[in-house]
């Protein structure tokens, strides 16, 4: 009796698990207006974190001094108890290697955790969010990696551009987010904002290619980077089903402009092949195949938006503009499949429906995205090295003109082409017209087809 007591005893031990020890990592860098919003955010989830780590680097305004008034332990009440949660604030100065500096920083001080959460000094997740990631990861040892569904938090916009640009920000981080979550939730970018991470899986990154850190300074986009090496590990990286986190969105042209050509010039960087300083390109990662599949969609958007208002103005200039009720069809499409994105949103609102069945403005703001997207490729083939950090800090200071490139080369382009076709005799013109409409009739059609199907795709009860 007393042998069968003790194997129930032992039976029972070995199903109880340990509860998993979780670090959060917060760097910053001139985050005084949101890092309260974030530890206050942190302080309210419904598992805490054990630790907080606030990395301040670089930093020339009052992010210590607010941050420091959270510094120490905390003892919070939940339905299941009392939980524990200390905060550290470190003030590491001035900084080379920027955020990854500070997030390889926090890194070695919480590597004694399970899990480690890399959290934005300007994101606010939802109350579960440390909750549903710790259930998620803890639930599969394969799993390395999980972002959080991130939306642009739109509250207290300044203008009218500032909520133009939010909104096509939003269309664009739903789209993305629904495309990873239909493709079984595997996540090619656990991005920074909000991610969290098995310490094992960073240890065997640091192994498997000899860094000695996580995190390294050689790409332009650092989470896409690591996403990778966890990838290459041997573990997966999802995107969570549940877990929720609003960033900060870019509310200035300038500004957009540097983060995005930033992104699209490390996603490059990672798919070129070859090798570029210690970067080397792996354009068969199957974490990499979704941006080839973006890169080649954009590189057919500008195709066919440059052909048409090309023909159009062409044919008007010779009187010879015939319209025809069926060039509706690909706009009416493309609102709604707009109108289903924005339908998707777990916090989408009015200014979201208008943004997508208005088609105006997502126009406006793909023109805006194939400038950065241009942008991106022109650097890239340029050779030329940059340091797109430093750029991106100076446009959100509100310096630097390069957003305004593509506009001054656009209509240089427009001039150049115009005064060429003048001198074209009429009857080229005419064969080049009746030529180039049904080549972009044929890709207006495919273009139009997979738009249809992306609306009639099930969502299957997910919401971003």
């Amino acid at each position: 009796m007393h042998r069968a007591l003790g194997t129930a005893v032992e039976e029972v031990a070995g199903s109880i698990k340990p509860r998993a020890t979780v670090a959060c990592v917060v760097p910053s860098y001139n985050e005084a207006e949101t890092i309260a919003s974030v530890l206050d955010a942190l302080l309210v989830q419904t598992r805490l974190p054990d630790v907080i780590h606030v990395v301040v680097n670089n930093t020339t305004d009052e992010t210590v001094e607010i941050a420091s008034h959270y510094a120490g332990q905390h003892l919070m009440e939940r339905p299941e108890g009392t939980q524990l949660v200390e905060i550290f604030v470190h003030d590491i100065g001035e900084n080379p290697d920027k955020k990854v500096g500070a997030l390889n920083y926090g890194f070695f001080l919480a590597e004694g955790c399970d899990y480690i959460i890399g959290v934005d000094g300007d994101t606010t997740p939802e109350p579960t969010a440390v909750k549903d990631l710790v259930d998620e990861i803890t639930s599969d040892d394969r799993i390395g990696g999980i972002s959080a569904i991130y939306s642009i938090d739109d509250s207290a916009l300044p203008t009218t551009m500032a909520k133009f640009l939010t909104a096509g920000q939003r269309a664009q981080f739903a789209a993305f987010n629904m495309q990873n979550l239909l493709r079984g939730r595997n996540m090619a970018v656990l991005g920074g904002q909000f991610s969290i991470f098995a310490t094992q899986a960073l240890r065997d990154v640091m192994t498997q290619t000899h860094q000695r850190a996580p995190w390294v300074k050689d790409s332009e986009v650092e989470d896409s980077l690591l996403s990778l090496q966890i990838k290459s590990a041997g573990y997966l990286t999802k995107i969570s089903a549940t877990a929720r986190a609003h960033v900060g969105g870019m509310n200035t042209l300038r500004s957009l402009d540097a983060q995005q050509v930033k992104w699209n010039f490390g996603a490059i960087e990672l798919m070129w092949p070859g090798q570029r300083g210690d970067t080397k390109g792996q354009p068969f990662h199957p974490n990499l195949r979704l941006r080839w599949f973006e890169h080649m969609s954009m590189v057919l958007n500008i195709i066919t938006r440059l052909m048409f208002f090309s023909l159009l103005l062409a044919s008007l200039s010779i009187h010879a503009f015939v319209f025809s009720p069926w060039w509706l069809v690909p706009p009416v499409v493309a609102i709604l499949l707009n109108y289903r994105v924005a339908r998707s949103m777990h916090y989408g609102h009015r200014r979201d429906i208008l943004f997508a069945v208005l088609l105006l403005p997502a126009e406006i703001y793909m023109w805006i995205r194939i400038g950065h997207f241009l942008r991106a490729w022109t650097k890239f083939a340029s050779r030329k090295q940059t340091d797109n950090w430093a750029a991106q800090a100076k446009a959100e200071r509100g310096s630097g003109n390069s957003y305004l490139y593509p506009f001054a080369i656009a209509l240089l382009g427009f001039v150049a082409a115009a005064a060429v076709w003048f001198q074209v005799p009429i009857d080229l013109q005419s064969s080049i017209l009746a030529v180039g409409w049904p080549i972009l009739g044929v890709i207006t059609v495919a273009q139009t087809f997979w738009m249809g199907i992306k609306i009639l795709r099930n969502y299957r009860g997910y919401t971003v």
